[in-house]
């Protein structure tokens, strides 16, 4: 089954997806969606000029900065220029994502940034570990010493006179720094990405467990048990899981009706559309189900293990790097990743829900993004990463996986899998991309 996005006369605008039959249909509004401006000025493909700003943005920067006889500094200009001219092309000639608003140049521009991490990536993985922190000091001459990890699980009475008599609640105080909003910031986008609670939730509650599990690899993991389950999962997870949800369910029931700017009467409506611009132009809610069929249990199972990869990569990279938590380059990537992944998990949700035949080139670029930090982490941190696991640790996962396999198993058993009526499988290409079909449908 092969179906495919179709766009407008001129190839730019909004992509319309062809839905078909009634048990592949998602829950989307993108089919109502109204938009009167798809071939603006703004959304069409600028090639030539884009390459003449290109040239002339080189040149000058070429001839106008002044000559230098010193190898890094060259070296750093060479490396810029290399890369702005890569995301240029990038930016100017990938293929449009999933994700329209507030324009498809800005989510080509993230896709062209990713490709870019991933090369870097790989020439840092070819490097030996000395040859790696230099590199990385090339890029930042403050990152040339080793960070003491901070263990947090010390002390973990949460009221404690004895030691504090002045501020008996000092343990607790202490844990209340600005990481507290980052994680249910965190949180709250990743149910924005997920578009699940209870996936969001699985991972959130998985996540603890790996930290108990690694807290003798990196002491950064060891926490208080209060810190872990009550601050953490309840407080802070669950309350950004929640804020999530919600805004969810406000993005479902929303109209998408987009006037542009040139209809809109007045000052203040055309400011409210430009401010509009940045919200999404469709919304598509998701449902995993991953009790329907053996194939969707193990889609969801590998997103949930890449999803927490990626969330520990985050701690061994800075380990490896030598970089502390508030680091810039820890920051950035945080949110690098988190945009990339908003994509990615989109269109491995087309591909597992059958609207696309092919995973996606976000989805693909993020795959391999995640598997080379974590070679990287091995590579670099090899001493660290074959610490061997406590014995009771091995046990813990070898029954929590024995049981999760086994009620899965029980789940998938118990609910009736609806498969495909054979006689709407024969056509399901030619209504993929019929337009007649594609109105009936609709109107249905």
């Amino acid at each position: 089954m092969e179906s495919r996005l179709k766009r407008g006369i001129s190839g730019s605008g909004p992509p319309t997806r062809f839905y078909n039959m009634s048990w592949k249909r998602r829950h989307s509004c993108e089919d109502s969606v109204r938009d009167d401006e798809t071939f603006s000025f703004i959304f069409r493909p600028h090639t030539f000029s884009s390459l003449l700003i290109l040239l002339g943005f080189l040149s000058y920067v070429a001839f106008s900065n002044e000559e230098i006889d010193d190898f890094n500094t060259n070296v750093k200009r060479g490396l810029y220029a290399v890369a702005v001219v890569f995301v240029a092309f990038g930016v100017t000639y990938a293929r449009d994502g999933p994700f329209y608003r507030p324009h498809p140049i800005i989510w080509r521009f993230l896709f062209s940034c990713c490709v870019l991490y991933e090369l870097v990536l790989i020439f840092f993985l070819f490097q030996t570990p000395k040859m790696f922190r230099q590199a990385v000091q090339f890029l930042d001459p403050k990152l040339n010493r080793t960070i003491t990890e901070t263990a947090y699980g010390d002390t973990c009475n949460i009221y404690d006179p004895e030691n504090y008599p002045d501020d008996p609640w000092k343990n607790v105080k202490g844990k209340m720094d600005g990481f507290v909003v980052a994680h249910a910031v965190g949180w709250f986008c990743k149910t924005l990405i997920i578009r699940d609670f209870w996936m969001t939730n699985v991972l959130s509650v998985t996540f603890e467990f790996l930290e108990y599990s690694l807290e003798h690899q990196l002491p950064n993991f060891s926490e208080c048990w209060w810190d872990h389950w009550i601050l953490d999962v309840l407080i802070c997870n669950f309350g950004g899981i929640w804020l999530g949800n919600k805004a969810l369910k406000v993005l479902e029931n929303k109209e998408y009706n987009w006037i542009g700017i040139r209809n809109q009467m007045g000052y203040k409506n055309k400011m409210r559309r430009v401010i509009a611009q940045f919200s999404p132009y469709s919304w598509v809610s998701f449902a995993w189900k991953p009790n329907t069929s053996i194939r969707r249990w193990v889609s969801v199972n590998v997103i949930i293990i890449f999803v927490l990869i990626c969330e520990l990569n985050t701690f061994y990279l800075k380990f490896v790097m030598w970089a502390p938590p508030e680091h810039p380059m820890v920051l950035g990537r945080m949110w690098f990743v988190a945009a990339a992944g908003a994509v990615a998990i989109r269109e491995a949700y087309d591909f597992l829900m059958g609207v696309t035949a092919d995973i996606g080139q976000s989805a693909w670029i993020a795959v391999a993004v995640i598997i080379t930090e974590f070679l990287i982490c091995i590579k670099f941190g090899w001493e660290t990463v074959t610490m061997p696991f406590p014995l009771h640790i091995k046990w813990f996962w070898f029954f929590l996986s024995i049981g999760y396999i086994m009620w899965s198993f029980w789940d998938l058993w118990k609910v009736d899998i609806v498969t495909e009526p054979p006689e709407e499988n024969q056509n399901i290409t030619e209504r993929a991309v019929s337009p007649r079909n594609a109105a009936k449908s609709k109107n249905e």
